[in-house]
């Protein structure tokens, strides 16, 4: 399965880079493709509507996008679990997939 990972990046740690790197790591050891947004580069214009840009051209060519948790927190998450929905990929949790199981 082709994943996306999404979740809270923006006035974190390290732009919380090792949480989205671990979960890319764990779920390509379970066979999945991962577009993980923390393995972008810096877009030219360095705002957030450069990320934003390139995470949604990777989150359309995904099948399932997978959350981190405080995902609800993030003003960026929110957009790309709405773009999930209306483009009916499969939504759940990183913690779901690794446990074997989704929510919806």
């Amino acid at each position: 399965m082709r994943i996306y990972i999404a979740g809270p990046m923006t006035g974190l740690p390290e732009f919380n880079y090792p949480a989205f790197n671990a979960a890319a790591e764990l779920l390509r050891a379970l066979g999945h493709q991962v577009e993980n947004p923390a393995e972008n580069p810096v877009p030219p214009c360095n705002s957030w509507d450069g990320y934003m840009a390139m995470a949604i051209a990777q989150l359309v060519t995904c099948d399932c996008v997978a959350f981190l948790p405080g995902w609800t927190a993030s003003r960026g998450a929110r957009v790309e679990n709405r773009l999930a929905h209306d483009l009916f990929l499969k939504v759940t949790t990183v913690a779901a997939l690794l446990e074997g199981a989704s929510y919806g």
